[in-house]
């Protein structure tokens, strides 16, 4: 199967899966604290305000090769039906863009270049 020819908003589907599950295994091994907290914390890794401010930070800096920029550009275009919750239609795209190339990068197997992407998050999002 190929996966670049899924639908982008269904790599974003499995991307939001695959970093909201390595965002918790980060803060619970670091916190070990008790469930409101961690999903407090956890907040400030997965928000779309978030996903879009460390996806504007990793093009500034050419994180990505020309085929994930590719996935990147048809996250933030496609059509979504559903309405963003609390945020402005372009950040929702930035962010469905980044969880589509999570999920390109988890679905296709290329799980060394999606932990350095996910340890890139994490740490982008400490330092601000």
């Amino acid at each position: 199967m190929n996966v670049k020819l899924l639908n982008p908003l269904t790599l974003a589907y499995m991307g939001d899966a695959v970093l909201d599950q390595y965002v918790r295994k980060y803060i619970v091994l670091k916190l070990q604290s008790k469930p409101n907290r961690l999903h407090q914390v956890s907040k400030q890794y997965v928000s779309a305000k978030s996903q879009a401010q460390t996806l504007e930070y990793l093009m500034t800096v050419n994180w990505f090769t020309d085929e994930e920029l590719d996935i990147l550009r048809r996250g933030r275009n496609a059509k979504s039906y559903t309405k963003a919750k609390n945020i402005d239609i372009q950040t929702y795209r930035k962010s469905s863009a980044l969880e589509a190339v999570i999920g390109f990068l988890y679905l296709d197997h290329r799980l060394e270049r999606l932990e350095a992407l996910l340890q890139s998050i994490v740490e982008i999002v400490n330092e601000r």
